[in-house]
């Protein structure tokens, strides 16, 4: 018998969004700071059985990865490095149980911190299911089951992805796991199988390693990091291998079956079929769009040919009033994507003016060292046909890279020919994701080379490598050799 369905009469909202993640909760603040009346619908809840706002970002992804990338760099530098700093360090232990506490406190304090800025923008908060029954109601499902249709002139879909899972290897959440499962390990694995040589495969994996894990990760496709540029690939595989990380490239996993407390993969590479045996296994092989449950029938909400709700280029859906954002939208699977496309859709609702520019948006892998890029990579440019120069700084050459014991990677800027236009940067180094938003700022406002070299950048800092990188494009280098 289904439960009965309320309407709520006295409440008419102008926005309601679906979704409480990077997407959905700044487009309900930025709807309450346009003075709309705003109500935001998210049904996240951990495994403990509570509900959180933050969606998968939050909960089982960026904050709670970060933390743990943090401490486990921390780990790793307290028993390799200290030394060469002239440090004397001993009996260093591993206490996973603390470092497990800090990274669950984090995302608790981060995630009532939503809450809080929901309630302090006025944005009515809803913790249950939404689902979208025409284009002015949208139907909650509260936690104790009961229905309530809720009715506006605006609703904004921000329900996210999910991750991508292998019918080959079913996920049991112990020994097969999924990315959210491999953040909340209580015991480091001895052995440790990665199937995803992507952002999060890379990241997760890192952080084992790091903490003791022998790491393999199998990729199915031949290429390392496709969507980064190949010049930083190079660059980052090799120093993944000398971190211990062992990526197979080519290699495709048919099958995974857990036994006597392990689990066997089997994969075949150009070599032939082989086997591994690891304690967990991590299936990283992306994230699809969560549209279960989304958008009742004969809403007319179109999705493309990979589950995404179709928009133009400012998030509007084939059914008028009705805005998407984020994952379950084309592009990037980033969270600041979505979160821009949230503003830019509840600037637009209130009649003001809102735009996202989505060839400057930048991507970062959070290894170490950490990879960074914005715009188009020196492939991509060469296939275009249009002629290009390139320039490149080495972190061996920057005083405080050397001083920071982190001269691994370089800083490398594409320009045109024509115009001195920059086309794309791309970085791997340390502290790479905070180097590339000079990047994304210098590319926003449509700089060439020649600003950035005329910009005066302090001495001794990272950030020199952009200057040094633009300055080369010209062979105009001050402290590395022009090639």
């Amino acid at each position: 018998m289904s439960a009965a369905v309320t309407t709520a009469e006295a409440e008419v909202f102008d926005v309601i969004v679906i979704g409480g993640g990077p997407a959905g909760y700044p487009a309900a603040i930025r709807a309450a700071q346009n003075k709309l009346k705003a109500a935001c619908i998210d049904e996240w809840k951990n495994f403990d059985g509570s509900y959180a706002f933050g969606g998968t970002c939050l909960n089982a992804g960026c904050i709670p990865s970060k933390a743990l990338l943090e401490s486990s760099e921390l780990y790793h530098r307290a028993r390799e490095e200290f030394a060469v700093h002239g440090i004397k360090a001993s009996g260093i232990e591993l206490d996973l149980a603390a470092m497990q506490k800090r990274r669950a406190s984090i995302v608790k304090m981060m995630t009532g911190g939503i809450t809080a800025l929901l309630k302090a923008n006025g944005v009515k908060a809803y913790q249950g299911h939404g689902r979208l029954l025409a284009a002015d109601q949208v139907e909650l499902t509260g936690p104790d089951g009961a229905k309530t249709v809720l009715k506006t002139k605006h609703v904004i879909l921000a329900s996210g992805s999910v991750p991508v899972q292998l019918k080959s290897v079913p996920h049991d959440g112990k020994f097969i796991v999924d990315s959210w499962n491999a953040l909340e390990f209580d015991a480091v694995p001895q052995r440790l199988g990665v199937i995803g040589a992507g952002v999060i495969g890379l990241e997760l994996g890192s952080v084992w390693r790091r903490l003791g894990s022998t790491v393999t990760v199998l990729e199915a496709t031949d290429q390392f990091l496709p969507m980064a540029d190949q010049a930083v690939a190079r660059e980052a595989q090799h120093h993944f291998k000398k971190l211990g990380l062992d990526i197979k490239l080519g290699a495709k996993v048919s099958s995974a079956a857990v036994s006597g407390g392990a689990v066997s993969v089997s994969y075949a590479d150009a070599q032939g079929e082989h086997q591994l045996t690891v304690d967990k296994l991590v299936v990283a092989v992306g994230r699809r769009p969560f549209t279960e449950g989304l958008i009742a029938a004969g809403v007319g909400v179109a999705l493309d040919a990979r589950g995404f709700i179709a928009v133009d280029e400012h998030c509007r859906s084939s059914v008028p009033n009705v805005w998407a954002v984020g994952d379950v939208v084309r592009g990037p699977m980033l969270a600041h994507k979505g979160k821009e496309e949230g503003v830019m859709v509840a600037d637009l609702i209130a009649g003001l003016y809102g735009e996202v520019n989505y060839k400057t948006i930048p991507s970062v892998i959070y290894t170490a060292p950490e990879i960074a890029w914005v715009g188009l990579t020196e492939e991509q440019v060469k296939a275009s046909g249009r002629a290009y120069k390139v320039g490149s700084f080495p972190f061996t050459a920057s005083g405080r890279a050397r001083a920071m014991e982190a001269s691994i990677g370089f800083t490398k800027l594409i320009a045109a020919v024509d115009d001195d236009e920059i086309l794309g940067v791309h970085i791997i180094g340390p502290m790479a994701g905070e180097l590339i938003g000079e990047a994304v700022l210098a590319m926003e406002y449509s700089a060439s080379t020649e600003d950035i070299q005329r910009t005066i950048h302090a001495h001794p800092t990272l950030s020199e490598g952009l200057h040094e990188a633009a300055l080369a494009a010209d062979k105009r280098a001050i402290d590395a050799i022009n090639r």
